[in-house]
This record gives C-alpha cells, structure tokens and sequence, in this order.
C-alpha cells in the first residue's frame, strides 16, 4: 500500500517503528489509562501520543511489553493491531470496560471474552459473517488464571460487539429499534455475558494477521438487572481488570520461555 508517513517502517497513526514495542501488548480504548497500566512495567517510556494512541514500553519478569490505547470501536482497534504487528507485536490483551446482560453479571466483576457477537462493522471488511470472533485459547487460560490467583469475581463467555453505545442504551430511540430490541433479546436468551465494543473486530483481525488476542472486562454496571430493580453497583475502578491483565502477560511470558 502507499506509504502515508513519508518514513519507510513508521506506521501511519500509532506513530511507531518496529522496535518501538514489545511483542505483548495490553490495548485499554482509553489513552488515560496506559499511564496507569504502564506503571506496572518496570522502566516504562513513553514512545509515542498521536491521535488515540498512546503508547508505553517498558519491561515484565525481564520481558520487553507495551501498553497501546485504541480508542472507541472496532476501526481505531483494528488500525492498531495491524500498526503494532508491523512493529513486532504478536500477543494482544485487551483490557477494557463493558456492561453486564446476563443478570449474574454485577458491575465490579470481571468479564473473560472467550468470543465476540459481531454486531459491528469493522470485521465484515476482513472475514465472512460465519466466520466467528474468538479469543486464543492460551490468552483466555492466561487471563483465567489470573482471576483466581488475584481472587476475583470473574465470568467467562461470550460478549456482543456493537458500534453504537446510544444504539444499546436507547434503542427505543432508533429508526432501527424493531432490530435493536429484537436482537438484544436474542443475546439475552443466548447467556451473552457483557456488551462492549472492541473484542469483535480485534479476534477477527488477530485470526487474520495469525496472533495472539484476549480480553478482560470490567463490569460497570449492568441495565438488565436495573430494568429488573435488582442490585446493581456502578464501578468504574479498572485496576481488577488491569491488574488481571498485566498478571496473565506474566503467565503468558513465563509459557512462551518454557516453550
């Protein structure tokens, strides 16, 4: 393709070079967030602040990791995926937030997406609908492991993908409600456990591109069980899922060296 950064090896929107980055990899959507995440590297260096993303490298147990933000939805994530695997990265864990559906699902919680509904766009433009989003099956061990060894409350399973937020939290609102109404309830008697935005297009992209990809969630809250007047904590602390996050790269790194 044209080289739009005018520098052979500089990629176009991260802003990095191959070297720049470790091969594993936390992407949090918001770029505030990687400065928290970061601090649990060892000599993290800010590498690069273009557009949403904003990159850290440091080292894990002597293992050289980043932390790359991505945004909101599936485009600006999968932009990402494909920068940083140009640049080395063969590991992905996205670390994010999320809103339970399934009722036992409270905000605070932990969310382990083992696949992704692709009810958004961004993957349609790498694989056939069948085709489906899941996560590699070494990273979702890594990030489940995590959760126990740090005792968290942590559900597994399936997550919907969406690329309208207003779309899930105000259907009735939408020329499309008869579709949005219907197909939440679909995911609902399906035991899908959150909604996000992100995971979908990030498994498609890793199965296309052959690498690594998992997600850990923190529940913030969860509308179903509003709807119903249950319990329903509003968290919006990430350090479970970050910490979760940085302890499954560990068990991820520690693997890779025994291989």
């Amino acid at each position: 393709m044209q080289n739009y950064s005018g520098e052979v090896g500089l990629q176009y929107h991260v802003q990095l070079r191959p070297g720049d980055v470790g091969r594993y990899v936390i992407l949090p959507g918001d770029p505030k967030r990687c400065a928290k995440i970061a601090a649990f590297f060892d000599d993290p260096v800010l590498i690069a602040d273009s557009r949403e993303y904003v990159t850290y490298t440091g080292y894990l147990d002597g293992e050289k990791v980043s932390v790359t933000s991505t945004g909101i939805g599936g485009p600006s994530a999968s932009i990402a995926m494909e920068e940083l695997v140009q640049c080395g990265a063969d590991t992905f864990i996205r670390v994010g937030t999320c809103g339970g559906i399934d009722l036992d699902v409270k905000g605070g919680d932990v969310v382990v997406a083992t696949g992704a509904i692709r009810m958004e766009g961004t993957s349609k433009e790498y694989a056939p609908i069948e085709f489906p989003a899941v996560a590699d099956i070494d990273v979702v061990n890594a990030l489940v492991s995590a959760c126990k060894d740090l005792g968290l409350t942590y559900h597994t399973g399936v997550v919907e993908c969406k690329d309208s937020f207003y779309g899930q939290h105000d259907p009735e609102k939408m020329p499309v409600s008869y579709e949005l109404l219907n197909k939440w309830e679909a995911w609902k008697r399906l035991g899908t456990k959150a909604s996000e935005m992100e995971s979908a297009a990030l498994y498609v992209v890793a199965s296309h591109l052959g690498v690594r990809c998992g997600t850990t969630l923190l529940v913030v809250g969860n509308q179903e069980r509003n709807a119903l007047g249950m319990d329903n904590p509003i968290v919006h602390d990430t350090e479970c899922a970050i910490k979760a996050g940085i302890e499954a790269l560990r068990k991820l790194i520690a693997a890779d060296k025994e291989k």
